[in-house]
C-alpha cells in the first residue's frame, strides 16, 4: 500500500508532565495502525518553509482519531510548538503508519518484556493498550525509567490494575517517599524479576534515548538474552 500524506487534525491535547503532551488527532480514512507503529508529521509555515519530525503513535486508532505523544524539547524547531500552541482544530499533514519490526501484534502469545527510558514510554504504551483491548493474558513485563516520579507518562494506564501487566518504575535523580532502590540508571537487578519469566523466543521492547537503548540491550544480552529477540528504537 502506498503511504501518503494525510490531513490530521488537532481535537484534544491532554497534559502528561510539565513538558509531555498526548494530541489527538482526526484523520479521514486512515488505515488503521499497529501497537508501536509511528507516523511523520509535516508542518507548513506561511512562506512554504515544512518541517516533518517522526512521533510514536500512543495508541491503537479508533473512529479515525490516532493519539501521538510529544516532549517538548526547548531548542526544537518543531516540538515546542507541536506540544504547546498547535491550536486545536488547526490542521496538520502525518504520513504513516510507518515500521513494521517494533510492533507487538496480538496474536502473539509470549511473555514480554517492555523497557522504556523517558518518552519512549510512548510506543509501548500502545503495546499495553492493544494487549489490554484484546483482553491477552500473556504476562507483559514493564520496567520505565523517568528521572523524577513527576516526569511518568500515562500514570493512569499504568495503575490500572491489570493483571497481566507487571509495573517496575526506575527513577534516576529523585525517588518517590520510601523508593525500593536508590536513584540511578537501569541496572540488571531492575531486570532480573521479569528475565527468567520470558520464553527463549519472547521479544524485548527497549525504545529510549540512544545512550539509554545501548546500555539496557547491552544488560540483557549479558543476561542471557539472543539479540535477536530484543528490538530497540531509539531517539537523539
Amino acid at each position: 500500500m502506498r503511504i501518503t500524506w494525510r490531513t490530521a487534525r488537532l481535537v484534544e491535547r491532554h497534559s502528561q508532565t510539565s513538558t509531555a503532551h498526548s494530541l489527538i488527532f482526526t484523520v479521514p480514512s486512515w488505515p488503521g495502525h499497529l501497537a508501536g507503529q509511528h507516523v511523520d508529521v509535516r508542518l507548513t509555515a506561511d512562506d512554504g518553509y515544512q518541517a516533518v519530525r517522526s512521533y510514536s503513535l500512543a495508541a491503537l486508532a479508533e473512529d479515525g482519531r490516532i493519539e501521538l505523544g510529544v516532549q517538548t524539547v526547548p531548542t526544537g524547531e518543531v516540538s515546542p510548538y507541536l506540544a504547546d500552541e498547535l491550536p486545536v482544530g488547526a490542521d496538520v499533514e502525518v504520513r504513516g503508519p510507518l515500521g513494521n519490526w517494533f510492533v507487538w501484534r496480538t496474536e502473539q502469545t509470549e511473555p514480554v518484556l517492555l523497557v522504556a527510558g523517558g518518552s519512549g514510554i510512548v510506543p509501548i504504551a500502545a503495546m499495553i493498550r492493544a494487549h489490554r483491548r484484546a483482553d491477552s493474558s500473556n504476562p507483559f513485563h514493564l520496567v520505565y525509567s523517568v528521572r523524577t516520579p513527576s516526569d511518568v507518562w500515562y500514570r493512569n494506564h499504568l495503575a490500572a490494575g491489570d493483571p497481566h501487566l507487571e509495573v517496575r518504575l526506575v527513577y534516576t535523580r529523585l525517588n518517590p517517599p520510601n523508593g525500593p532502590r536508590p536513584p540511578g540508571r537501569v541496572a540488571p537487578a531492575d531486570l532480573d524479576q521479569a528475565v527468567p519469566d520470558l520464553a527463549p523466543n519472547s521479544p524485548v521492547y527497549v525504545c529510549g534515548p540512544t545512550g539509554f537503548v545501548e546500555a539496557v540491550a547491552n544488560l540483557l544480552v549479558d543476561m542471557g538474552r539472543d539479540p535477536a529477540t530484543i528490538r530497540t528504537e531509539r531517539f537523539g
